[in-house]
């Protein structure tokens, strides 16, 4: 398991489930554009506040974003689990 790849897949997969651009993601969490589009491409590190930040941002528990896919079971749970939470908080 490579756990930035894992991380970087996550963090965009879980923005376009939420339909955000990278900048207005960016906007949300309080980070700039360009340092998410580097998380994105696995170019940059980041800090336990960043991680945080974007977990809050996208309304979920921050090990989420370290949780490796196998199969298309494990997204089909996923999704259902980001739905509900993500229809709650509306």
């Amino acid at each position: 398991m490579n756990v930035i790849h894992v991380f970087a897949s996550n963090v965009r997969m879980y923005r376009k489930r939420l339909g955000l651009s990278q900048e207005a993601f960016a906007e949300k969490c309080g980070l700039h554009r360009t340092y998410i589009s580097s998380l994105e491409r696995e170019k940059r590190s980041i800090s336990l506040k960043n991680i945080q930040l974007i977990a809050e941002a996208l309304g979920i528990e921050p090990y989420r974003l370290f949780i490796e896919h196998d199969s298309p079971a494990d997204l089909d749970a996923e999704d259902a689990l980001f739905a509900d939470r993500t229809h709650k908080q509306q």
